[in-house]
């Protein structure tokens, strides 16, 4: 028989479940990548307007890969409480940092107001966007997939992992939009701060949603046995989330990090890069770059959670596997479509680097969250997730702009991104299938490591 917190919520409480989730992963990615927009296309002028163009954008992409650093602190920090406390009230606060600090940016005065002071407030707030962020998205993901079961987990915590597309979407369209009824000096005097402001209001949507949901029930379970064991005076005290991850999971997080890989450098090459490389060497205008990153964002947005049902039928590694080897082979195409200057072949190249990631992205929540025992969770997912962010997706967009700079040519940045599939080729292909695990099994077990074969993997062999 099922224990409680095995069994699946009713229907009408997992759709608004994963709406909270889905609401406040958006406003967060929006925020996040309204910034990487942001500094690929006004931030060098506005706050290092002294350098050259090409070293002016590096530095602004600097303080973009800044907010990276922040993300495996906030890892840290989010994960220990969230395994402590609970995910709901670890998400509200992510999600009030992240907006406060975005709609700030839109306050901030520029270099030309207050010279050395404006990037060192940009840097700050990037900081804290960083921090909140990297603890987002592993109560996001937990939630869903500790409410739901084992059958359809992937399909139902890829929809959080759509607020990355959904975010990515929303901060384009509004740029896009500016751009188009702004006049370049018009949009770079005062309407890029218009986006920043916008989080505002997201951020008291978003909060009326998400305070709306319940705690997982698998966490509650597993926090009353907790507290029931350390009632018991014979019994061992219990040790920190952290503690218990490097001793029982460090092997998961390896893996985890190693998946992150070919998925987190991919997505910022085609997004965030893209913007530099299709205005310099494509010739191509900035409202065409921003339109094609916003068709493929929405594409992409569509077919997350078709590779997260895929993977409930195939297991997570097969897809995973798909979409690291097919964006390494895209890379080469990728770039000869986009030097063609053609909005037609460029929103090609985009989106078909966007589904081949979904492919990665999609089955990655349910993947990690099935790695892990409930009370090591959240600090197990968000470690595993944000540590590799610091070497993967934080210098992405800054390696590649380097190496145009250094080569003028996009073959090194292709090659970049076929190393790092190779890594994820390599984590996924080593690690254990997991789409069987029941997470309140999982649990149950303790300190057992996750790797350790459940009775219904056990079946399946």
């Amino acid at each position: 028989m099922s224990s409680p917190a095995s069994a699946p919520p009713a229907p009408s409480s997992l759709p608004r479940i994963v709406a909270a989730s889905l609401i406040g992963t958006t406003i967060e990615w929006y925020d996040f990548f309204l910034y990487g927009s942001a500094a690929a296309l006004v931030f060098n002028k506005l706050f290092f307007p002294d350098s050259d163009p090409l070293v002016g954008t590096l530095l602004s992409f600097l303080t973009y890969a800044v907010g990276f650093a922040a993300r495996p602190i906030g890892a840290l920090v989010f994960g220990h409480y969230g395994d402590r406390l609970g995910r709901k009230k670890l998400l509200v606060l992510s999600l009030v940092m992240m907006g406060g600090a975005t709609f700030a940016i839109g306050l901030l005065p520029t270099h030309a107001t207050v010279g050395a002071a404006a990037p060192v407030l940009l840097t700050l707030l990037r900081l804290i966007q960083g921090f909140a962020l990297g603890g987002e998205w592993g109560g996001a993901v937990l939630l869903v997939s500790e409410h739901g079961d084992a059958r359809r987990r992937g399909f139902w915590a890829s929809w959080p992992q759509t607020g990355a597309p959904a975010g990515q979407l929303l901060a384009t369209g509004v740029l896009s939009l500016l751009t188009a009824v702004l006049s370049d000096d018009a949009f770079g005097m005062w309407g890029w701060r218009i986006p920043f402001l916008l989080s505002g209001l997201l951020v008291l949507i978003g909060l009326w949603i998400r305070l709306s949901v319940d705690e997982s029930p698998v966490f509650k379970e597993a926090l009353a046995r907790a507290e029931a064991r350390q009632a018991e005076e014979t019994a061992e005290a219990e040790k920190l989330p952290l503690v218990s991850v490097l001793r029982h999971h460090w092997r998961d997080v390896l893996v985890a990090m190693g998946a992150r890989m070919a998925e987190n450098i991919s997505y910022y090459v085609i997004t965030a890069f893209i913007l530099v490389y299709a205005t310099t060497s494509a010739g191509v205008s900035k409202q065409t770059a921003l339109n094609a990153v916003l068709i493929g964002s929405a594409v992409h947005f569509a077919v997350i959670p078709a590779w997260g049902a895929l993977s409930d039928r195939v297991g997570r590694r097969p897809v995973y596997l798909l979409g690291a080897a097919g964006v390494g082979l895209w890379m080469f195409p990728f770039f000869s479509l986009v030097d063609t200057g053609s909005f037609g072949y460029l929103v090609l190249a985009v989106t078909v680097g966007l589904v081949l990631h979904g492919a990665m992205y999609a089955p990655q929540a349910a993947f990690f969250a099935e790695m892990f025992a409930t009370r090591m969770r959240y600090s197990g997912a968000s470690i595993g997730a944000q540590f590799a962010s610091v070497a993967a997706g934080a210098p992405a967009p800054l390696i590649a702009t380097a190496l145009l700079d250094d080569y003028g040519s996009s073959t090194p940045i292709a090659l970049y991104v076929i190393a790092a599939a190779v890594l994820t080729l390599i984590a996924v292909g080593v690690a254990r299938e997991t789409r069987h695990r029941d997470l309140a099994h999982v649990a149950a077990e303790g300190g057992e490591p996750a790797g350790a074969s459940t009775a219904a993997e056990a079946r399946t062999a």
